[in-house]
């Protein structure tokens, strides 16, 4: 049994059943053996793939959506330009290298930040941006970066954030929690809740056994952004999987070595993650400032900023081989079908003023 199980089974044992937020965070952040603090997980030799490790394409058309939000907010500057997650820097070294064959008044007037809160990421970033030369500044939490107008970026940063889950059960809501169970753990469901998220005032009446996701910490952020995108200006593309309406149901889930696993198996050594609510943060944002949305599927989203054309540039000078890896990464990230990003992932993109540009300009996800 790993430290962080023994850990958590002695918090368990002595104060009772551990809330699910209260794991996630552990599971997921603990300083020394927490699943994001403590190793690489994104790509091949991982636990999970992301758009921007599939191809460059996907950057490229980031950089272009980030460049005319920019353009659009009437070329502040200085600004802030800012990744949150950024994950091994992936996304932000192919948005850098294309934004510099753009007009070079962008990274003059941008001041280059990344959001991340692992140590051990961070580091990996700082060595793969290292050859932009470029001043690149680093913080914990959005709520650190600079009083200035704001284009930021996110990319599977919203599903890591951690979720509570409500089960209704004999007439009543109870709240899901970690306990032990003989050498592992188990989910257990607490007495009936005093109090429930306010979203489910707005649902149908439940089944027994429904489950209601709630995230605190996932609405502070977005509450939080739209504070910053409000006061200084600026725009902010939100992408993950999830619903654009809330629901009842069970989205939690963990991944190891790209498979699915158990999310209370060897705490700390697989991802877990949950869908994301986009209209829980809609709601958390305007709550705090009236603001410009637009919600697409990420495969109309990408074919609306050109990803055909893109690829067909990309490979217009290569080989056969290279032009069917083309292919084949346009249909992983625009796709509907199987395994297919293109209708699992949403983008949500929000402004401190209307801009002409997706998903603004794409009818809203039903």
């Amino acid at each position: 049994m790993s430290d962080l199980a023994q850990r958590i089974r002695a918090e368990i044992e002595a104060s009772g059943p551990m809330r699910l937020d209260r794991f996630w965070n552990l599971v997921l952040f603990d300083p020394a053996a927490g699943y994001y603090t403590s190793r690489d997980p994104i790509g091949a030799d991982g636990d999970f793939t992301t758009a921007p490790e599939i191809s460059q394409m996907f950057g490229e058309l980031l950089a272009a959506w980030a460049f005319a939000a920019w353009d659009g907010l009437g070329r502040p500057s200085p600004f802030t330009f800012a990744e949150a997650g950024p994950g091994r820097g992936t996304l932000m070294a192919d948005m850098l290298r294309t934004l510099r064959q753009f007009d070079p008044a962008f990274l003059q007037a941008a001041r280059v930040c990344l959001v991340e809160v692992s140590d051990r990421l961070a580091a990996v970033q700082t060595e793969r941006l290292a050859r932009f030369d470029l001043p690149i500044r680093r913080v914990r939490r959005i709520e650190d970066l600079d009083e200035s107008p704001l284009v930021l970026v996110a990319n599977e940063l919203l599903d890591a954030v951690a979720i509570r889950q409500f089960v209704f059960r004999d007439g009543a809501w109870r709240e899901r929690h970690v306990a032990t169970s003989g050498e592992g753990l188990a989910f257990v469901d607490g007495p009936q809740a005093s109090e429930v998220p306010a979203a489910l005032a707005r649902l149908p009446p439940p089944d027994e056994g429904a489950v209601f996701e709630a995230s605190p910490e996932r609405d502070a952020l977005a509450a939080g952004l739209a504070d910053r995108l409000y006061r200084f200006g600026g725009a902010a593309l939100l992408i993950d999987y999830g619903h654009a309406r809330s629901a009842y149901g069970d989205t939690l889930q963990a991944l190891r070595r790209h498979r699915a696993a158990s999310s209370l198996d060897a705490p700390g050594t697989a991802d877990i993650t949950s869908h994301v609510d986009w209209e829980q943060v809609a709601r958390a944002m305007t709550a705090v400032a009236p603001l410009r949305f637009g919600l697409a599927r990420q495969g109309d989203f990408l074919l609306s900023l050109g990803l055909p054309e893109r690829a067909g540039r990309l490979g217009a000078h290569a080989d056969a081989a290279a032009r069917e890896a083309i292919t084949a990464a346009v249909h992983r990230l625009a796709g509907k079908g199987p395994g297919e990003m293109g209708a699992l992932f949403q983008v949500f993109a929000v402004a401190s003023a209307p801009l002409a540009l997706p998903p603004f300009a794409r009818p809203a996800v039903d």
